[in-house]
């Protein structure tokens, strides 16, 4: 797919554990000659972890995207009037965020820039990455399995024996998600 001249809007909930992991996803989209918006929970901007500063994470972020971040409902509500998003990745999409986009709770960045693209009825695409998948987090996965312009980065167990409960997306996948997404298609298989 062709990259040049779409705009990806890429969001970061507060899945530390997986920062890493979606760093080289985020340049994979840039080095394909797309334009990404960085867009951050309030979490990645207030909250030092095991796995890297608040603050290492947006300067990797600003790095790679060559965008400013944003990270406020203020910053993000002009992404729907303008509709500059082509296709929106919520990467990772943690249990929290999963819960509140399936019950229309709107307070960060990520879910205002979420609810302005699906009421421009664009894509949004989910990378899950929760410890309670598989609980009471799993109603709340089915009511977006089925919801219309949302699509899912495949998923699956990540440690079925010690953390049964818990899934993550192939965040290798975000891409061809994200492509099959502005085709109007779910990624398949769904479950990995």
């Amino acid at each position: 797919m062709n990259w040049n001249g779409l705009t990806v809007g890429y969001a970061l909930s507060g899945s530390h554990c997986t920062f890493a992991e979606v760093m080289p996803q985020i340049q994979r989209f840039v080095d394909a000659g797309a334009k990404v918006i960085p867009i951050v929970s309030q979490t990645l901007i207030t909250t030092d972890t095991r796995f890297g500063t608040a603050k290492e994470w947006q300067q990797k972020l600003t790095e790679i995207s060559g965008n400013e971040i944003i990270s406020t409902i203020v910053q993000a509500e002009p992404l729907g009037p303008s509709k500059q998003l082509d296709v929106l990745v919520i990467a990772p999409c943690t249990g929290n965020t999963t819960s509140k986009l399936a019950n229309a709770q709107t307070d960060s960045a990520v879910l205002m820039t979420a609810k302005a693209q699906m009421r421009n009825r664009r894509p949004v695409v989910l990378a899950i990455s929760t410890n309670d998948g598989l609980g009471l987090n799993a109603a709340n996965i089915a009511k977006l399995l089925v919801a219309k312009n949302i699509y899912f980065v495949p998923f699956g167990q990540d440690d079925p024996e010690k953390k049964p409960n818990s899934l993550v997306a192939r965040m290798d996948l975000i891409m061809e998600a994200c492509e099959a997404a502005l085709q109007g298609e779910q990624l398949q298989p769904i479950l990995v």
